[in-house]
């Protein structure tokens, strides 16, 4: 279900033959390639696990480019997401993404660096307006011509910095807000996403293809977009640093959107730096998204000054018991972390439980039925003339209509409820909305901290991830995601190690704003604990 050809109509093989005959002309010495024992054989060995700092130093020294760079990770899409174990990560590479590592290049020759991310090639989520030749779909065939003709702010901040922009991610089609019988990772346009550690196994939601990308090493960083969960999953999933920020830090404009009372995007990574250097590019204020208007003095434009290896000494950190216990193996990863983080100077407060948890599920689903009609037809009101659906009325027609392309695995029952729903003015959402507050926030995450007097709280992230099932869907099995999530507050997630070949991760969670502290914490955490280790691409759990 992969389109051949991108947004632009240049056909993705010839454009990759092209790339890798550009590697071989590169001016700089190349990204070589050396035969591998895993399915990652014969490409850029030296791209596996690489950070920003390294690639920084290495286009520095001459050794690379940003062309070069760029080159062998799109040598790598072909090999890996493509070809190979074909993770299907990427629904559609940038034909502009090689024109624009070369401008970089030339501004580095002429002396002008942009800052941490210039000529740093990473991907972006399927729902992230780009104003070029990609579309921008949520995963749908019904905006399958939906090419934007702005950037979204957060799209706008990468090209500033000097990014360059590979390509777009598979995702849960509509970021998982189609059915409740959905499988996490396929979407009607780009087909099945698999987890790059175990192919069987499934890549969590909805930023699937950012996160398996960035676990794969398709590319250096990777943004992806949460509304409950959608961030932090797929980062545990995969293995990853994945900061989903308090709500106002990073503009949500020209992100197609579920809810404006919870969604944000935020950085996917392979460590805690290169996360805190993309969240400080994201960040600021935008007057096409008013909320962020807090951001102008909460907001930081460095994370990367937060990161101190003793950043746990004297710390007290709450352990949330009541999201543990549904896995056996998640729970011993649990029990060393936390030993971990009692050795390198934190005091445990244990339990440290959130009161309110499971009070306001059934609100919390009022109020994103109510925000996706209103603010799903906002957007598409806005869009391209190309794009014939523009209410969500018109989506559920379309998805009808095409059936046997967009719903032969699972139907459209949110969108059918989302339709029924009426304005924002309606006493029921107002009150929904006011209840989610009150519980995830004041009766929530904030007494937690003020009771127990700690400065964050950890849990699970996730389970090792559940097996594929198209036929029945996903099953959850447990983790953290929503008190952090209804609340708007900051959630970090990092590896606290494998359990049957499958990461998982360790949250870090706080009140408003707190993106310093946690960030501080969860690098402290992955300095001592060293836990992300490479995907195998193994076919089954071991």
């Amino acid at each position: 279900m992969q389109n051949e050809n991108d947004g632009g109509g240049v056909n993705r093989r010839h454009f990759l033959e092209l790339a890798a005959l550009g590697s071989a002309l590169a001016l700089a010495k190349p990204l070589t390639a050396v035969a591998q024992t895993s399915p990652a054989a014969s490409v850029t060995p030296e791209l596996e696990e690489i950070t920003l700092g390294e690639l920084q130093v290495g286009m520095t020294s001459g050794r690379w480019t940003a062309r070069s760079i760029a080159e062998g990770y799109l040598g790598r899409i072909d090999a890996l997401d493509k070809r190979g174990p074909a993770i299907n990560a990427i629904i559609e590479l940038n034909p502009e993404a090689l024109a624009i590592a070369d401008a970089m290049d030339r501004e580095r020759k002429a002396g002008h660096v942009r800052g941490p991310l210039h000529g740093i090639p990473m991907v972006i989520k399927d729902n992230i307006d780009t104003a070029d030749r990609m579309a921008t779909s949520a995963g749908s065939l019904a905006l399958a011509e939906n090419h934007a003709t702005r950037d979204a702010f957060v799209a706008a901040r990468l090209r500033e910095a000097g990014a360059v922009i590979l390509g777009k991610t598979n995702l849960s089609e509509w970021a998982n807000f189609r059915s409740t019988h959905s499988t996490s990772g396929w979407s009607g346009r780009g087909g099945l996403t698999k987890n790059p550690y175990v192919l069987d196994r499934n890549a969590c939601g909805s930023s699937s293809g950012t996160g398996a990308a960035i676990a794969a090493n398709l590319a250096a960083i990777g943004i992806g977009t949460e509304t409950d969960g959608s961030v932090v999953c797929p980062s545990s999933a995969s293995g990853l640093v994945g900061i989903k920020p308090t709500l106002g830090l990073i503009s949500r404009a020209g992100i197609i959107p579920i809810a404006h009372s919870q969604d944000t995007s935020g950085p996917m990574a392979r460590t805690v730096r290169d996360a805190a250097i993309l969240l400080g590019v994201l960040t600021g204020a935008d007057e096409r998204d008013p909320v962020t208007v807090s951001s102008r003095t909460k907001g930081q434009s460095d994370y990367t000054r937060f990161l101190d290896a003793g950043g746990l000494k004297g710390a007290r950190i709450g352990v949330a018991r009541q999201y543990f216990g549904f896995n056996d193996a998640t729970d011993k990863l649990m029990k060393d972390a936390i030993e971990l983080i009692h050795s390198l100077g934190a005091t445990i407060v244990d339990p440290a439980n959130i009161k309110t948890n499971g009070k306001f599920d059934a609100t919390e689903n009022d109020v994103l039925q109510y925000e996706f009609k209103t603010d799903l037809n906002t957007y598409l009101a806005g869009a391209p003339a190309a794009v014939k659906s523009r209410t969500l009325a018109d989506l559920i027609k379309f998805n009808e209509e095409h059936r046997a392309q967009e719903m032969p695995f699972f139907g459209q029952e949110i969108f059918e409820q989302s339709e029924k729903r009426g304005p924002l003015t309606e006493k029921k959402y107002r009150d929904a909305l006011a209840k989610n507050h009150r519980l995830a926030r004041t009766e929530g995450i904030d007494a937690t901290l003020a009771k127990h007097k700690v400065d964050a709280i950890i849990a699970p992230t996730g389970s090792p991830v559940w097996a594929t099932d198209l036929v029945n869907g996903d099953h959850f099995t447990g983790g953290y995601s929503s008190a952090s999530a209804v609340a708007g507050y900051p959630h970090i997630t990092v590896p606290a190690g494998l359990a049957f070949g499958l990461p998982v991760g360790l949250s870090f969670f706080g009140g408003a704003w707190s993106e310093p502290a946690l960030i501080k914490f969860a690098y402290a955490f992955e300095q001592g604990a060293k836990a992300r280790q490479k995907p195998r691409f193994l076919p089954t759990a071991v």
